[in-house]
């Protein structure tokens, strides 16, 4: 498996979800109709979204990171 951050290619939004994919090894796709179905039941969704998109590290910066 891979490290857990944001692509930067093959971004919709924010990589949230492309990220995911790489990480678990499906389809980016697969892992966006799964949140866009995820949405149609109550819970925090959107603000489990939005704070991965702040937790996570692009792809870029988390490279030049490691050593």
């Amino acid at each position: 498996m891979t490290a857990l951050v944001r692509p930067t290619h093959g971004r919709v939004i924010a990589g949230v979800c492309a990220g995911l994919a790489q990480r678990f090894g499906v389809s980016a796709t697969t892992v966006r109709v799964i949140f866009l179905l995820s949405c149609l039941l109550p819970g925090p969704q959107f603000l489990l979204y939005i704070a991965l998109w702040i937790l996570l590290p692009s792809e870029d910066k988390a490279r030049t990171a490691a050593w």
